[in-house]
Parts: C-alpha cells; sequence; structure tokens
C-alpha cells in the first residue's frame, strides 16, 4: 500500500449491469440492473486535521491526492469522483467533522461500461457515512452520487447507476422507474449472466452522450411532453410527427419502445419465460445500434456471435455505449460453447480476445464486518 492510515472501516460497492433499458432512465422510463459481484473496496479512517487524503491501488501512477477538506479543488483524475460526493455532501448540509484517509481498491474495470464511476461515488458516500455517522438512506445516497456526477464531473447522467449500486439484493433485478424512484426487485432464475468486455474503452464525459439528451429533450419539447417515455409505443406513433428533424424522431422511438420493452421483459421474467427475456434482449440492442447510435462495430460482432450460439437467450450491448460490454443471458451450460464462440469471432475480426466475467446479481454497498 502507498499509503498508510489507521482504518477504521471498510466498505464496498459493486458495479452494475443492465439487463434491458438502456438510455431510458434521463427520458423518465424503466431500467432493469442488478448489482454484480465485482466492484470497489474502500479502507477509511478518520483525521484530527481537516485534510484529506486518497488513494487508488487501481491509479498507483497518481500517488496520494491530497485535498483541503474546506476548499477541495478538482485535479482532473480519478479522485474527482470521491471528491465531488464530498462538494455534494456540503452542499446537500452534511458537513465532515475532520478530515480522512481514503484508500480504494478493486475488480471493477474503468471505461467497461460496468458503471465504475457509480460505484466510486455510491462508496464515497456510504464510506462517509459509516465513518461519520451521516443520516444518509441507501436511496439518499444514490441521489447524491447522481448530483456529484451531474453537477461536478459534467455527465448528465441518469440515477440507475448509482441506485443499483446501492440498493442491488443478492439473486435479484431491479425495476426501477427513474421518473418515479419506485422499485421493486425481481428474482433471476434459471439462467446465467454473462458479461463481455470489449476492451474499447469509452468515455461517458464525451460529447456524444451529452448530445444524446440534448436530442431527446428537443424531442420531448416537440412532442409537448416533460419526459418521452411517459408516452406509450400508439401515442408516440400518433404525434411523431411532431418531431421535425430526423436525427432527433430516431432518438425518441428509442427512448419510448425501449420503455415498454423493459416493462414487458419483466413481466415475461416473472412468467419465466426467460426465450422471451432474451428476445427483447435482441430488440433492445438493435435499437441502440439502429436508432440511438451508440453501439460500434465490435459491440455488434460480440453481440451477433453469442445469438448463434444454443442456450443463449439473448445478447445486446450494456451501459452508456460507444464501447464497453455486453450482457449475455443463458442457460449454464452454454457458458463454455458461448465463451469459444464470441472468443473465436472477436479474435477473427480484430485480433485480439475479449475479456470475459461469469457474474452473479449482488448486494448493494455497505459495510463490511472486519
Amino acid at each position: 500500500m502507498a499509503m498508510e492510515l489507521n482504518k477504521e472501516i471498510t466498505c464496498f460497492a459493486p458495479g452494475r449491469v443492465n439487463l434491458i433499458g438502456e438510455h431510458t432512465d434521463y427520458n423518465g422510463g424503466h431500467v432493469f440492473p442488478c448489482a454484480i459481484d465485482m466492484g470497489i473496496t474502500c479502507d477509511a479512517g478518520r483525521r484530527t486535521d481537516r485534510r484529506l487524503r486518497l488513494y487508488s491501488a487501481d491509479f498507483p501512477q497518481d500517488g496520494v491526492r491530497e485535498y483541503d477538506l474546506d476548499a477541495p479543488i478538482m485535479q482532473g483524475c480519478w479522485s474527482d469522483y470521491p471528491i465531488s460526493v464530498i462538494k455534494t455532501l456540503a452542499a446537500f448540509g452534511y458537513e465532515l467533522e475532520t478530515g480522512a484517509d481514503m484508500v480504494f481498491s478493486g475488480n471493477l474495470p474503468t471505461g467497461a461500461g460496468l458503471s465504475s464511476s457509480a460505484a466510486i461515488e455510491v462508496l464515497t458516500g456510504v464510506t462517509l457515512r459509516e465513518l461519520f455517522g451521516l443520516p444518509l438512506t441507501d436511496q439518499l445516497t444514490a441521489v447524491i452520487g447522481q448530483f456529484a456526477e451531474n453537477r461536478f464531473i459534467g455527465v448528465n447522467c441518469g440515477i440507475m447507476d448509482q441506485f443499483a449500486s446501492a440498493m442491488g439484493r443478492e439473486d435479484c433485478a431491479i425495476l426501477l422507474d427513474s421518473y418515479t424512484l419506485s422499485y421493486e426487485y425481481a428474482p433471476l432464475k434459471g439462467a446465467d449472466i454473462v458479461i463481455v468486455d470489449s476492451g474499447v474503452k469509452h468515455s461517458l464525459a464525451s460529447s456524444e452522450y451529452n448530445l444524446r439528451r440534448q436530442e431527446c429533450e428537443s424531442a420531448a419539447g416537440q412532442l409537448g411532453v416533460k419526459s418521452l417515455c411517459s408516452l406509450t409505443p400508439d401515442e408516440f406513433e400518433r404525434r411523431r410527427h411532431l418531431i421535425t428533424n430526423e436525427t432527433c424522431l430516431k432518438r425518441a422511438r428509442h427512448a419510448v419502445y425501449e420503455n415498454q420493452r423493459t416493462i414487458s421483459a419483466v413481466n415475461a421474467l416473472k412468467r419465466n419465460e426467460l426465450k422471451a427475456f432474451g428476445e427483447l434482449m435482441n430488440e433492445s440492442h438493435f435499437s441502440l445500434r439502429d436508432d440511438y447510435e451508440v453501439s460500434c462495430a465490435e459491440l455488434d460482432v460480440l453481440a451477433d456471435a453469442a445469438r448463434h450460439v444454443d442456450g443463449v437467450y439473448g445478447s445486446r450491448m450494456t451501459g452508456g455505449g460507444f464501447g464497453g460490454c455486453t450482457v449475455n443471458l443463458m442457460v449454464p451450460d452454454a457458458v463454455q460453447p458461448f465463451t469459444e464462440a464470441v472468443t473465436k469471432a472477436y479474435k477473427k475480426r480484430f485480433g485480439k480476445e475479449p475479456v470475459i466475467y461469469r457474474v452473479k446479481a449482488s448486494r448493494g454497498a455497505g459495510k463490511i464486518k472486519m
């Protein structure tokens, strides 16, 4: 460890994978993520002064990042994420009594679409809550994480990633209405979740992500609604002529139909109709590729190869897009032939092998008993 500290607690926050419902959370729609058994850990201890010292074992080249608790300044590296949460806590009226030492480490790849940024935001909130006795619920911790990313990081993300990391439940996914924050848990039975990392890094802070949100807001304005996902597909089809820009029309069509796909998919899961669930996952990928235009050649090759393997219910890109991972749902016996097929197809096309993770739906963030 490159930084010594008087460790008082250890906390953990998981990454997440979204089974279906992509780019609907900031459009007022439904999402269906689950926390996964990969994530980030933080060892932390209070200080007697007003200094903050942060270190990440995943970014050792950045060394120890030091801040004045009373005037923390963004430094343009990974530590901006925990600092953004600390600044948000202060804005929400939760002042820290003293400074703190925090050491982060984990097994969650960055830039892969598994919400490493949301995990570190939620982890920071949970760790400081436990360390200083802050009166934060898990749900408020998620809201603070989202606010931090919107306000201080500059990414206009929805609530899904932080909510899944904070509120995950073992062996369940979460159907979340991002407009009302009402939610329910749905058990995941009879299928394995496999994530395939394309190795293509993406940046959600890029202009393309925020542009998609602007295009959706433009379409909603022309349709005269507060959020696109307040419309059913039938209502959208009756009013789509009001959208004068073809690109905005495509973005809106994805959001409206993706919201309906998500609701239909969860209903299919409740009936244990995994084949129907998988078909909706496939449709989601096609819509993200063609209407929302956030896929890439690497993700398309991975998803297509997966769909040709017996026992695979469905495959789609997951996360913001422009790289990252696919999520795949399959019978347990299909994992080995699936792994061989997607590795072969990917290596043939791009000359390298993808990284494959077999994951389980996990509990949300919290303190680890020492």
